[in-house]
């Protein structure tokens, strides 16, 4: 998945083993003097579970191990829901809320069910983004990306994936699952994220 088509230009790897976030990745990211490739394209690839205790560490341990494997400049990211009126929660845990069994609906409900009766004022929550930049002979380097919001006392909006249909953008009156691809990448919490570490990359 290059981005260019110059061999003198080098390499930044994606550390993500998902074809589709890696496609996602490199939308956001935008025009960058690298080549960019995809973790998921490096036969027998893997990537540490998410164990630490911040996104950042997270996402340091997939850019790092990634670099590792590779050779070359890597990009890892971790993100997740914070809710206000869960203390934070689903947080770090966002992807596993309510165990390995709930797929997105399931975990859609569940934090609906847990937000249930609790009025609008108090059911401020954000998206928040780490990008982490690791590689050899390179400072590592951490940006991030954050989108403040409400929790929907529904889903709304057909677009998006995860919470985007709960997670509601008081700026745009709408959930990120009713904005366009374009909308959402200009504030997005990856969006916002990927757009720093694109500076970094460019400057």
């Amino acid at each position: 998945m290059p981005s260019g088509s110059s061999r003198s230009r080098a390499v930044l790897v994606l550390a993500t083993l998902n074809p589709a976030k890696g496609r996602e990745l490199l939308a956001l990211l935008g025009a960058v003097p690298f080549e960019i490739r995809l973790l998921a394209d490096v036969p027998g690839a893997r990537l540490p579970e998410e164990t630490g205790a911040t996104y950042a560490d997270n996402a340091l341990a997939k850019a790092r191990t990634a670099a590792e494997l590779t050779g070359a400049l890597a990009l890892g990211d971790d993100s997740g829901l914070e809710v206000d009126a869960l203390d934070g929660a689903p947080g770090l845990y966002t992807a596993r809320f309510g165990g390995p069994g709930l797929d997105d609906q399931g975990r859609r409900e569940l934090l609906l069910e847990r937000l249930r009766g609790v009025p609008p004022a108090r059911r401020t929550a954000r998206f928040r983004c780490v990008i982490a930049l690791a590689g050899p002979a390179r400072a590592e380097k951490v940006v991030e990306g954050v989108a403040e919001g409400v929790i929907a006392e529904a889903p709304r909006g057909s677009g998006g994936f995860g919470y985007d249909p709960v997670f509601f953008y008081p700026p745009l009156g709408r959930t990120f699952a009713e904005l366009s691809d374009e909308e959402k990448a200009r504030v997005s919490h990856r969006g916002l994220a990927l757009a720093a570490a694109r500076r970094l990359l460019t400057g």
